[in-house]
């Protein structure tokens, strides 16, 4: 896997508020990869819950990986945080 700048995260944050589902999904990537950010599950998931929505297939499995790795807690937390960042 090729190495995430924080260049290209800004792009992927930018492309993601205009609702993108590849950015959403490969912010979903670098959040459970570590890739350019520190490893966090909450933030991958709620990424990939929302490429999900938007009809990007392997979301749904990344999303089901992360799932099947945290507390119930911590998926209520994702869910929250993906509804919060769609109500923006």
């Amino acid at each position: 896997m090729a190495c995430i700048d924080i260049d290209t995260l800004t792009e992927f944050e930018t492309a993601a508020r205009k609702g993108r589902a590849d950015a959403l999904y490969n912010l979903g990537l670098a959040y459970s990869t570590g890739q350019g950010v520190r490893v966090d599950l909450i933030a991958a998931h709620k990424w990939f819950n929302l490429a999900a929505t938007r009809g990007f297939e392997a979301a749904k499995s990344w999303r089901a990986q992360l799932a099947s790795e945290m507390s119930a807690s911590q998926i209520a937390e994702a869910q929250r945080q993906a509804r919060e960042w769609l109500s923006r």
